[in-house]
């Protein structure tokens, strides 16, 4: 489970340093900056949904105290 939520982790950066990299390299002028930075969203909406399905099931476990 761990190196499944690393693996998503480091494309989410990823996706985020190649956004980076177009916005820096374009100016702005293309869509890619757009793109990169959408890809970037919808991988950590899929994380977030992925993390609360495996709780739901029950292969990882909540250790923190709400107090």
């Amino acid at each position: 489970m761990r190196i499944v939520v690393a693996i998503i982790f480091v494309v989410i950066l990823a996706s985020l340093g190649s956004a980076l990299f177009y916005l820096m390299r374009d100016k702005g002028k293309s869509s890619k900056t757009v793109y990169a930075l959408t890809v970037r969203i919808g991988l950590s909406v899929v994380l977030f949904l992925f993390l609360l399905f495996a709780n739901w099931m029950g292969w990882i476990q909540a250790t923190g105290s709400l107090r």
